[in-house]
């Protein structure tokens, strides 16, 4: 399950990534530090969009 080596292994920090939030701003992973995390996706294709 954890074979690839572009996926983190449990326990391992995410590295530093930048992505913007609902209102258009940067969010910076780092901003974050020390706060609980989580990302949430879906595909396009799931979207009316």
């Amino acid at each position: 399950m954890y074979d690839s080596p572009d996926m983190l292994q449990p326990g391992e920090h995410a590295p530093e990534f930048v992505l913007p939030d609902h209102n258009g701003a940067q969010a910076r992973l780092s901003d974050l530090a020390g706060r609980w995390v989580v990302l949430w996706w879906y595909a396009k294709a799931a979207t009316e969009g």
